[in-house]
């Protein structure tokens, strides 16, 4: 890459170890990939946050860096393992929750906001339409992208680390406009009746895009938390973390629609939930907000919730931002929630947290958390918000 006088003596040291280390990190993915040069961002959110998936190697790299390294630019953090608060009412062991908790120090020394959400646009961490950024949680990068109309390639957790350091990132993939076009025209004539539907839309058009980047029609409205979850799901499922949506999001409508077309119909959608549901009834674990739930949604939930209450049987978590939890308790919807049985699960989700072994079945709303929940040996149902509080309620899926 072409470097700058000021990135060449970074490269060499002479601002430190972490951005030296972060200067040989940017540089080799740019020579990877083609990259001509850096380009200043925004913005970073960084993932790589739970020790789950860290563990003592990823604690000491993140010790080293923190001896002298400090962000340049506003950075936010991706879930962790646990609810830094009350992690002890989620079942998260001593060890555990002494090794996150220096994780965070590590964090907290770099400068970096500790937000611990897979939402960082919904508390503070918010892009202009074309700003550069470099985010690293995948339904984060592909709202970004997409929903924003920012540009980000979905980073590591290192290299995302790199640029907050050096407050650049290497000008290639969906830095570049040519790489951002639209290559299959998704032609939806499914109904979208329920939040998990999304969910289900996102599955089908990821496993049929197949790391390409549609521009999807036929979708009349969709909300915020709408367009959350399908981004969640359609770069689980296989699509790139780009989508043009007519209509909806921003740059489709100067987009040429791709020749290349398939279909998305009712039974495509039925076929979506087939593959994520399994064949159980009992539910021992409800789970919403993958991604984060937003204020919207907790306060949907405290209704269905209000004057009921949680099995014995079943955990039932509300996975979201501290931020949110903040909202919730000055609208009273924590105390609804919480009344009933169920838990706030600030700072971390069931995709990040040490899960395996503790439930056998879960019931969410997100096809996400389905994805992630089978890898730690569940068994999983996807439905609505109204079926997910059933199943806490009764410990039954209906």
């Amino acid at each position: 890459m072409n470097l700058t006088q000021k990135e060449q003596r970074m490269l060499n040291g002479e601002e430190g170890y972490a951005v030296r280390k972060s200067m040989e990190i940017l540089v080799a993915l740019g020579d990877i990939y083609g990259a001509e040069s850096l380009i200043k961002v925004g913005s970073v959110q960084v993932a790589g946050v739970s020790y789950h998936n860290l563990g003592d190697a990823g604690l000491e790299f993140l010790n080293e860096l923190a001896r002298d390294g400090r962000v340049k630019v506003l950075t936010t953090l991706n879930p962790a393992g646990m609810d830094l608060e009350n992690w002890r009412s989620l079942g998260i062991s001593e060890e555990f929750a002494k090794k996150q908790n220096l994780v965070i120090d590590a964090f907290t020394r770099m400068g970096i906001l500790i937000s611990c959400t897979c939402t960082p646009y919904l508390i503070g961490n918010l892009p202009r339409y074309g700003e550069h950024v470099a985010w690293s949680e995948s339904s984060a990068v592909t709202f970004a992208n997409s929903v924003i109309g920012a540009k980000t390639n979905r980073e590591g957790g290192p290299s995302a680390l790199a640029a907050a350091f050096v407050g650049k990132t290497p000008c290639y993939g969906l830095h570049l406009d040519e790489n951002r076009v639209p290559d299959i025209h998704v032609k939806v004539t499914a109904e979208l009746a329920k939040l998990s539907d999304w969910g289900a839309l996102g599955y089908s058009i990821g496993k049929k895009a197949e790391n390409r980047i549609p521009y999807i029609t036929g979708i009349a409205e969709a909300g915020l938390d709408e367009l959350k979850s399908f981004c969640a799901s359609v770069v689980t499922y296989g699509a790139k973390p780009l989508f043009y949506m007519q209509g909806i999001t921003p740059g489709a409508e100067s987009c040429q629609i791709p020749a290349e077309s398939v279909r998305v119909e009712q039974s495509d959608i039925q076929d979506a939930y087939d593959n994520i549901n399994d064949e159980v009834t009992d539910i021992d674990f409800v789970c919403v907000g993958c991604p984060h739930c937003s204020i919207k949604e907790i306060a949907e939930i405290a209704e269905l919730l209000r004057g009921k209450k949680v099995s014995e049987s079943t955990e039932f978590w509300v996975a979201t931002s501290r931020s949110a939890k903040q909202l919730a308790d000055k609208r009273g919807y924590t105390k609804v929630i919480e009344r009933a049985g169920g838990k706030f699960a600030c700072d971390t989700c069931m995709a990040v947290a040490p899960l395996k072994g503790r439930f056998k079945a879960l019931a969410t709303t997100s096809a996400k958390g389905c994805f992630y929940s089978r890898q730690n040996n569940m068994k999983t149902k996807m439905g609505s918000l109204e079926e997910c509080i059933s199943a806490a309620v009764t410990g039954k899926w209906s």
